[in-house]
């Protein structure tokens, strides 16, 4: 069923049962991404799909996420997002068995603000599941420090699942640069992984407006305290430009089950809301625009500024999308919603 969209984006309500038969074909289209798959899936119509997953009783009595629901949600996020009948279907269109899998998370803000256990848990065993052995997974981020104060547990070897900061390969001997981004490049990005899966938190940024996929990848690179001029912009595009980053990103899972719409991105209880939410996409650009878009009707909701007001509207992700660019699409008509 078709419905009110966010800002003109094509939104359809899709049940469970349905939506595989409901997309229909995928077909080919071009994100500007080399390491993306040679058919991303899309609608007939050629758009950016971005799934909305929700599920209302994803928390207990105690509001604790369930395990089992937040698995559930995943793969079903995946199945609409791919068009496929089993979520191993899916990942095999993102990943091969016997390459290592990047899970870049986003820790900085500690338990509450971070992306969760229970959705890292999720998808590395949907993973096991298609295929890719526990120690072909490594959860990164920026340091041991910020994987542990989100709830991680610190592995740097061993038969299982690998967690390790920055700090403990270092970063690349090379200069990566694209446009007004200079940077080395974490070398478990470089040298590890073979592709990357994005799981970054919708939140609000104090300086950039938003922090969500895009932006994540800061946590690649050594020096990201210098690209939040003016809103980020271009900055935060220049360097998900950069060629290890670009070439081995392929997928952005959202965790959107307690979005900050206010003082992010630290852990703050009083701006934020329990949605109970994946937002999925192979585009990381229509990715932002449509968590931009939810952040900014919270926002209304509160009585609260537009972030244009606030002289922190994330102008990157239009920058990110621009022919120098060509990340991903923001145009609201070529931007495919689908909730489920």
């Amino acid at each position: 069923m078709k419905g009110a969209g966010l800002d003109g984006v094509s939104v359809h309500h899709v049940t469970r049962r349905t939506f595989c038969r409901w997309v229909g074909a995928a077909s080919a289209i071009s994100l500007g991404c080399s390491g993306a798959p040679e058919t991303p899936p899309s609608s007939t119509t050629g758009r950016s799909k971005v799934v909305i997953a929700q599920d209302p009783k994803l928390r207990d009595t105690r509001g604790k996420l369930s395990p089992q629901r937040v698995a559930a949600l995943l793969n079903r996020a995946l199945q609409a997002l791919f068009d496929r009948d089993h979520p191993a279907e899916a990942w095999h269109q993102v990943v091969r068995p016997g390459q290592v899998v990047g899970l870049k998370v986003n820790c900085l803000a500690g338990k509450g603000a971070s992306t969760s256990v229970e959705l890292v848990e999720a998808v590395c065993e949907s993973l096991q599941q298609a295929g890719i052995r526990p120690d072909k997974i490594v959860v990164w981020d920026r340091l041991n420090a910020d994987l542990e104060s989100a709830g991680f547990r610190i592995r740097e070897r061993g038969p299982g699942v690998r967690f390790i900061g920055n700090d403990v390969l270092g970063y690349s001997d090379e200069l990566y640069a694209h446009g007004k981004a200079g940077s080395l490049v974490c070398r478990t990005l470089t040298e590890v992984c073979d592709v990357v899966i994005n799981l970054p938190v919708l939140k609000d940024h104090s300086i950039t407006g938003v922090t969500i996929a895009l932006k994540n990848l800061f946590g690649a690179i050594h020096n990201p305290n210098k690209y939040h001029l003016n809103a980020g912009d271009p900055y935060v595009a220049d360097v998900f430009m950069l060629p290890p980053i670009r070439s081995k990103v392929r997928l952005s899972i959202c965790d959107a089950f307690t979005p900050v719409y206010q003082g992010g991105p630290s852990y703050m209880p009083q701006w934020m809301w329990p949605f109970n939410s994946l937002l999925v996409s192979l585009d990381p650009v229509a990715l932002d625009y449509i968590g931009w878009q939810l952040i900014e009707q919270k926002r209304a909701e509160a009585g609260m500024k537009p972030l244009r007001e606030l002289k922190r509207e994330p102008r990157y992700i239009f920058t990110a999308a621009d022919a120098q660019h060509r990340l991903g699409v923001c145009d609201p008509q070529r931007i495919q919603v689908i909730r489920i």
